[in-house]
């Protein structure tokens, strides 16, 4: 009998872009799940301050995911957590809310793989929640370009999308057929400059920015 699988996409979603959407669709698919949590930053450490409320990057995570037909759940803790905020505390909550038995996957892009050993207890991570990471252009296939920490950790872990779906924690996954390389930075810039970055933004995303006139100082 197959467990459950719940697929975690954190972000800043400042704002929420065609890479976000593709990420999830994809690891739902791979992971034969269409369970999806999303969880909204609240005060992400390693960035600057971010341009949009909570309010309005929540208004358009779900404009972009709710079109899809995946069962979505948009999980605020971190915008309701108190000063800054650790992925280890996140991941803490959510295991003691769904028990020991269900399969968390919790996504990130390749870039942030190759500093993992920068955030906070980056190794009880593993012991929380399977690791699946999206490669990007000129990734390299052998973990060459990251840290050998990082890389002696993730390569010993890896399986195959069953098994993991099948193991609650522990386990890691790189996808190397799906190369994200979508700039939130690039996009508000655009916005900015009064251009309409439409190849990367989900229309419905992009029809909320201007019916909110977000990015434009």
């Amino acid at each position: 009998m197959t467990k459950r699988c719940i697929i975690l996409l954190g972000g800043s979603f400042d704002p929420v872009h065609i890479g976000h959407v593709e990420l999830g669709k994809y690891f739902c698919r791979l992971f034969g799940t269409d369970e999806l949590r999303l969880i909204p930053a609240g005060n992400p450490w390693q960035k600057p301050l971010l341009k949009a409320t909570p309010e309005q990057r929540i208004a358009m995570l779900k404009c972009a995911f709710e079109p899809l037909g995946l069962s979505i759940t948009i999980d605020t803790q971190e915008i309701d957590r108190p000063g800054a905020t650790y992925t280890i505390d996140t991941l803490n909550a959510i295991r003691a809310e769904v028990g020991d038995d269900v399969s968390l996957v919790f996504l990130m892009g390749a870039d942030q793989l190759l500093r993992l050993d920068t955030w906070h207890n980056w190794r009880q991570l593993f012991e929380l929640a399977n690791i699946a990471v999206s490669a990007r252009p000129g990734f390299s296939n052998s973990l060459t370009l990251i840290p050998k920490a990082i890389a002696d950790e993730f390569s010993r872990r890896f399986a195959d999308p069953e098994k993991i779906t099948e193991t609650p924690a522990g386990l890691t996954y790189l996808a190397r057929d799906l190369q994200i390389n979508v700039s939130a930075t690039e996009i508000r810039t655009a916005l900015q400059n009064r251009q309409s970055p439409a190849a990367l933004v989900p229309a419905p995303v992009l029809n909320y920015i201007k019916e909110n006139n977000l990015y434009r100082n």
